[in-house]
């Protein structure tokens, strides 16, 4: 409790506040453009992701893996979430379908990630996600997730679009995308150090501003005087079992940033993680991802980005962390807040995210330099690598004479990109890896 009346807690909580909310505010945004919801839903939406993201920090550092790791909405989960959203109505399969068997596999996926926590399988499960694996995943998942925002950044609508539907580059939007993509990369990377971790937020405030001041902004704040509860945003629970076996095997790895987060945190805290680490972690990230199935959310996972936060901010004590959460927390609970957020452009967030996950090609290659390569092994990495990203490039069209099962999953450069990766090792003894 002396902690409390002391004055740094809470300027670090804030500094924590700010992460949480520019790694958070977009997410509602481009889901309810994906699938096309009233801007009554967005605003809940919005309220949700504060809310249950808050109270999951709290939870995670209290009793969790106890670290100052911030336990929000999967950047996996959301850049499958927004692939199908855009390339399932190709394949003849209506949004209000995609939305529906989400909600199942989200729900599916969240138990079964619990039960790996409640029976301590996650050490077992990480011997699967080695250098090369990881390697793999960060670039693939830079490659689908950039490849979203420079949409969002262009002007080109989020979704389903039908074939009357005419579709171009903005240009003046796409300018102004540019020019705060570059004022965010001017600030993360020349200002002084104290400034840098506000980048992302600045360029927000930015370009929400200009924007407005552009353009005539479309978006109004919705009038919401209380909270609203709603659940299944997404559509009522449905069945295309090529969706729900997709986000069944998303889910499973998705487990890829939990073992990422806690074993890039070891060295900042000194500590080796246990087994009751991870069996607590996935616990929780269990029962926040059925939750988030049921009301509508991106599915949660610790955010790997948050060892780069802590190692410039070196705020490595809990008690800023939970303050964050608790504050995060109020932020949602207030209605107007939540309208008010809900209202930022969506290029103006897809360009200040853009710049955020440019940093996965710096953890990609950092994990591929623990590989020594040769002519031999090379194909370890090459053939998931470049068959993700050749099959990232094909219409959802060319799919449609697969088994209607599998048309979800083998349509999605990442998912097929990461399970070659895991199979090639498993079944090849390649050379062993040199300690990093």
């Amino acid at each position: 409790m002396k902690q409390l009346m002391e004055l740094s807690p809470w300027v670090s909580g804030v500094q924590w506040l700010f992460f949480m909310f520019t790694n958070t505010v977009v997410i509602p945004i481009t889901i309810g453009a994906a699938f096309s919801l009233p801007q009554e839903s967005i605003v809940t939406l919005m309220q949700y992701s504060f809310i249950v993201t808050g109270i999951a920090c709290v939870i995670q550092a209290a009793s969790g893996h106890k670290r100052a790791i911030m336990e929000g909405q999967s950047g996996l989960w959301w850049g499958v979430i927004l692939s199908l959203a855009a390339i399932a109505p190709a394949q003849g399969i209506p949004i209000e379908t995609v939305g529906g068997s989400l909600v199942v596999g989200i729900i599916m996926s969240g138990i079964l990630t619990l039960i790996i926590g409640i029976v301590g399988a996650g050490p077992l499960i990480s011997k699967l996600f080695n250098s090369n694996v990881m390697g793999v995943f960060m670039f693939l998942f830079g490659c689908q997730i950039l490849g979203i925002f420079l949409q969002g950044m262009l002007g080109i609508p989020f979704g389903n679009q039908t074939s009357e539907t005419e579709v171009a580059i903005d240009l003046p939007i796409s300018l102004l995308s540019i020019i705060i993509v570059l004022i965010v990369i001017i600030i993360s990377a020349k200002a002084p150090a104290k400034y840098r971790p506000y980048g992302l937020l600045i360029g927000i405030l930015i370009g929400w501003l200009a924007y407005n001041l552009l353009f005539s902004a479309e978006a109004t704040v919705t009038n919401i005087t209380g909270f609203q509860f709603d659940i299944f945003i997404l559509g009522a629970p449905d069945f295309h079992w090529g969706i729900i076996l997709t986000a069944v095997v998303t889910g499973l790895l998705n487990l890829a940033n939990t073992f990422g987060s806690l074993k890039g945190t070891e060295p900042l805290y000194n500590i080796d993680t246990t087994k009751s680490d991870y069996r607590r972690s996935f616990s929780i990230t269990g029962t926040t991802t059925t939750i988030a199935g049921v009301i509508g959310l991106v599915p949660y996972a610790p955010y790997v980005s948050s060892i780069g936060f802590l190692s410039q901010t070196r705020i490595l004590q809990t008690l800023p962390f939970m303050l964050a959460g608790v504050m995060f927390v109020s932020v949602g609970a207030v209605p107007l807040f939540a309208s008010i957020f809900a209202t930022i452009p969506l290029s103006v967030g897809s360009a200040v995210l853009f710049v955020a996950y440019l940093q996965l090609f710096l953890s990609a290659f950092g994990f591929f330099k623990q590989i020594d390569y040769t002519s031999t092994n090379v194909y370890r990495t090459a053939i998931p690598v470049f068959t993700g990203v050749i099959i990232m490039t094909m219409p959802g069209t060319y799919f449609s004479s697969l088994p209607e099962l599998w048309q979800p999953l083998l349509s999605n450069g990442l998912l097929v990109g990461l399970i070659l990766a895991i199979v090639l090792e498993m079944v090849i003894p390649w050379d062993r890896e040199r300690e990093s």
